[in-house]
């Protein structure tokens, strides 16, 4: 397995397993058997409503002696209700609790996006705070004190654009490690990977395979099927590999981090291999052409002062 490697020598493996969208009797189960199977990263959310489930899958693991905590990577995130300076901590310590670890391996702001401490989702525009009202370095600030406290060995961001980040490294004491964003060959952001390239940051690509099993309301009806794109199926076929393969083998050979789920046993380990696949410069170029910026997640969802402009920074 390929790893990025980071200033003080910690490795983060190019391949985990995502936990979205899996409940809590699924993810148990994924999480055991991915670890079994030989992954040892882990891509974890508070707001993903499971990591109560994890915690008790990776406790029983390392007390079975399957694994060692020191042989595992294991990221979670930030949501958007506790932005605020003084909500930081609470907030890590809570998933740690879930997860039964005195410490994290990343940690990172889910959304440059934030909401009252009081609301999870908001049902109107009044559950909204502005990144003016707080500012992403409150947060970050915050988030460099659990640094300090060794809750967490490093931070970063998700869903952030170029921007955002640029003025992030303007202000920081502690850089963000990682950028963890959307990424497949139809959106490929070659300019905002060569920014994170640019300055030390890596990249987490989610969505690798489309995550075709996202709530409709989430979904729109042209969505391309990643899977069926005739360049993907025919490198496929060269490689006697599965289309999910390719796209994972792809992103890997591009250089970023990437976070299939499944919770299939067959398909944990067939994700796990597409690692392993090399791609040619010419098929990497297919692939290239297929890049539409077409965002599969385009956080429309979110309302109140935040827009698809000033969340993506398009035009910035």
């Amino acid at each position: 397995m390929n790893h990025i490697t980071f200033t003080n020598g910690d490795r983060l493996p190019m391949l985990g397993l995502g936990t979205w969208k899996a409940d809590e009797e699924a993810v148990y189960g994924a999480v055991t058997e991915a670890v079994r199977a030989g992954y040892r990263h882990i891509d974890c959310a508070a707001i993903y409503g499971n990591e109560a489930a994890i915690g008790r899958a990776l406790a029983d693991l390392m007390g079975e002696g399957v694994v060692s905590r020191e042989d595992l990577w294991i990221t979670s995130k930030l949501w958007n209700n506790a932005h605020r300076q003084y909500d930081v901590r609470p907030a890590l310590q809570r998933t740690l609790d879930d997860l039964q670890l005195d410490a994290l391996d990343l940690y990172l702001i889910h959304w440059p996006v934030v909401f009252r401490a009081d609301v999870t989702f908001p049902e109107s525009n009044d559950g909204y705070l502005s990144l003016e009202d707080v500012p992403i370095i409150e947060t970050w600030r915050a988030l460099e004190a659990c640094v300090d406290e060794g809750l967490t060995r490093h931070i970063g961001v998700s869903n952030f654009s170029a921007h955002k980040l640029a003025d992030l490294l303007g202000h920081c004491r502690i850089r963000p490690a990682l950028n963890q964003v959307e990424m497949h060959p139809v959106l490929q952001q070659p300019a905002l990977k060569a920014f994170c390239d640019d300055h030390g940051i890596a990249v987490t690509a989610y969505s690798p395979l489309g995550s075709t099993d996202r709530p409709a309301a989430m979904r729109a009806e042209d969505e391309p099927d990643l899977m069926a794109l005739d360049p993907i199926r025919e490198i496929a076929s060269a490689h006697d590999a599965t289309p999910a393969q390719v796209l994972l083998a792809w992103a890997v050979n591009r250089g970023t981090v990437t976070i299939p789920k499944s919770a299939n046993p067959g398909r944990l380990r067939e994700n796990l291999a597409a690692a392993e696949i090399e791609l040619t410069d010419e098929e990497m170029q297919r692939i290239r052409t297929l890049d539409q910026h077409r965002r599969l997640l385009t956080g429309a969802v979110w309302k109140g002062p935040y827009n698809l402009d000033n969340l993506w920074d398009e035009g910035a």
